[in-house]
């Protein structure tokens, strides 16, 4: 960008109306911040961060930084998830006394599959006013990229990091036809991607979205039978925070209930039960595992 460019984004006239903007005190902001790109910080968040007693935040070192980089210089005080109900009466305490607070997490929009919303609950059990200030988040982010046509969408955040309770909490979803949302650490991402196949068909859509707005920011899709290939191809696929997106649940016909079913009953006369189930889920595209489980009704077992 040219200095003269500079100057023309200075004169423009919603500069002038961001210092105009009303930022009431004994209130807390909860205030969205970058995901990546530091220039996606909005200019109410800018003002108000300017403005604030004190910013209340996950990390108080990423956050100084984070400040710093916007030439502001702020009281911080820790408020992760092992200290939010001690923090909150802290805060409560400050906005009683007329401080403007800012609740920000370490990326995005806080309360958000992050701490913070303790405190907002705790402030507003207080009667104390809470204002938020939008701004980026990695799930609307990675679903406006990722071309799923689906007018609902299911947040899920965080898996469990165990495998036998992250595959209880999927199967909860097996029927979900809403695009379904969650995040992913890069340490399991292989592990998040061969629980999603134990459970779901592998004709389904998955989208994953890797450092969104970083310079090395990845937006992929495809079926999930040949996700863990693609993920598994480049070590660097297992970098960076995930958003993985999956396709929601189509409702079948009845039409194709009782063909499932048809093809079903004819493999039963041929193979075991768990052969039949995974030939008929290939066939049909129906989840494998309520095909298994209608083929032991069949059987009797």
């Amino acid at each position: 960008m040219t200095e003269q460019q500079t100057i023309d984004i200075a004169r423009l006239p919603v500069m002038g109306e961001a210092a105009q903007q009303s930022y009431p005190t004994a209130t807390l902001y909860v205030v969205a911040t970058p995901i990546g790109n530091v220039t996606d910080i909005t200019l109410r968040a800018l003002h108000l961060l300017a403005l604030a007693d004190v910013v209340a935040c996950e990390d108080t070192r990423k956050t100084g930084a984070l400040l710093q980089r916007f030439g502001l210089s702020k009281q911080t005080i820790a408020a992760h998830m092992h200290n939010e109900r001690e923090v909150a009466d802290k805060i409560v305490e400050r906005l009683k006394s007329g401080q403007r607070v800012a609740l920000v997490s370490d990326a995005g929009t806080p309360a958000v599959s992050d701490p913070g919303a303790r405190i907002v609950d705790a402030v507003r059990e207080a009667g104390l006013n809470v204002v938020p200030l939008p701004g980026p988040s990695a799930a609307v982010t990675a679903l406006s990229a990722s071309g799923l046509v689906n007018d609902r969408f299911h947040f899920v955040g965080f898996l469990p990091a165990k495998a036998k309770q992250r595959e209880a909490a999927l199967q909860a979803l097996v029927r979900e036809t809403s695009t379904l949302v969650l995040y992913e650490a890069p340490h399991r991402i292989v592990e998040c991607v061969e629980g999603l196949l134990a459970v779901f068909e592998p004709t389904r859509q998955v989208v994953f979205a890797r450092e969104l707005s970083k310079l090395f920011e990845e937006v992929h899709r495809c079926p999930l039978g040949e996700a863990l290939g693609w993920v598994k191809a480049d070590q660097h696929r297992e970098r960076g925070e995930f958003v993985v997106l999956v396709e929601g649940a189509v409702l079948a016909t009845d039409a194709q209930d009782a063909e499932a079913e048809r093809i079903l009953q004819i493999l039963l006369t041929e193979c075991s039960v768990k052969q039949a189930a995974n030939l008929a889920a290939q066939i049909t595209g129906r989840k494998k595992n309520a095909l298994y489980e209608r083929a032991l009704e069949i059987r009797g077992e």
